[in-house]
């Protein structure tokens, strides 16, 4: 199979069909063998039975319903896992993402063998209050991952099959998918300029807190992929930094005591810094040893509850 279209929704009923149907009509004229993955993520409205109606007239849609709304990055992350196609293609439901995109991404993927792109929407259609926040964020994510993008956040993206066999999204991490792709080995990461159209339907789903998430994701990853899999060596080598500092100071008072004599060590406030230094210490370095321990037994951090799949 050519190409997967993986598409997470939360109440998007009126923008289904026509989408489903501009896909089809891209992957028809390009004949390209596709297959179009709709994540149902709990919508309240009927948007799993518009599915249902749509899978009945085209054998090449198949759907994921969650039992209750679990967020984009565990949309994603189920269809990342039923995906077939060599190429995986995610974008959004709102009719933002153009699907014309689709077959220049898959030929930068198959023909210029990048890894992933990202879209970057360079001219956008939204409010001051999403865009500038969004600059920032983007800014800070590229000083502090090294990625040269401009829109992190963008939905539609390209992905080679082996980049999204390869990665866990959970959480809210959907933000940063290019960051911990770069962190699991796949290094060519590319970008192309993509229309950003006005949303026709609805309302947006996110809220001003997820650049508060955002930021708290960020920083997330960034420890996660460093030290993901040796927690010790960040909490034992900061714990051991900060016991040292406090036996350090233990022994300059003790040998001030016996020298001079002439106060005891717990009359001076740093004989309590100390005290404090060596207790931390000692709980970073415990730390570390119980983080090792999560490390080897977190295999259901990516377990949803699926109610409903069509042809899967």
């Amino acid at each position: 199979m050519d190409i997967s279209v993986i598409i997470p929704l939360f109440n998007e009923e009126e923008s289904l069909p026509e989408l489903c149907a501009w896909i089809s009509r891209v992957m028809e004229a390009n004949r390209f063998d596709y297959e179009i993955i709709l994540v149902d993520d709990g919508s309240t409205d009927t948007s799993w039975q518009v599915i249902q109606q749509l899978a009945e007239s085209n054998p090449c849609l198949k759907g994921i319903r969650f039992q209750r709304n679990y967020g984009k990055s565990a949309a994603l992350n189920e269809g990342f896992r039923a995906a077939k196609g060599e190429v995986v293609i995610t974008m959004d439901a709102d009719l933002q993402d153009s699907p014309d995109e689709i077959p220049e991404l898959y030929r930068m993927i198959t023909e210029e063998q990048y890894d992933l792109v990202s879209g970057w929407k360079k001219q956008r259609h939204d409010p001051l209050s999403k865009t500038i926040p969004s600059r920032f964020f983007n800014g800070v994510t590229q000083k502090m991952s090294g990625i040269r993008l401009h829109d992190f956040n963008c939905g539609l993206k390209a992905y080679r099959r082996r980049v999204i066999k390869s990665i866990e999204v959970y959480g809210e991490m959907h933000r940063y998918i290019p960051v911990i792709a770069k962190w699991s080995g796949f290094r060519k990461i590319g970008e192309k300029v993509v229309e950003h159209r006005a949303r026709k339907y609805g309302i947006s789903k996110f809220g001003l807190e997820r650049f508060i998430n955002g930021f708290l994701d960020l920083m997330s990853i960034m420890f996660v992929g460093r030290f993901g899999k040796k927690p010790m060596h960040f909490f034992g080598s900061l714990g051991t930094l900060v016991f040292f500092i406090g036996f350090c100071i233990c022994v300059y008072l003790g040998i001030a005591k016996f020298a001079f004599q002439q106060y005891n060590m717990t009359d001076r406030p740093i004989f309590y810094i100390a005290l404090v230094s060596i207790i931390v210490g000692a709980q970073l370095f415990l730390t570390g040893f119980l983080a090792e321990l999560v490390t080897r037994n977190a295999a259901e951090r990516n377990h949803y509850l699926v109610e409903e799949r069509i042809r899967l």
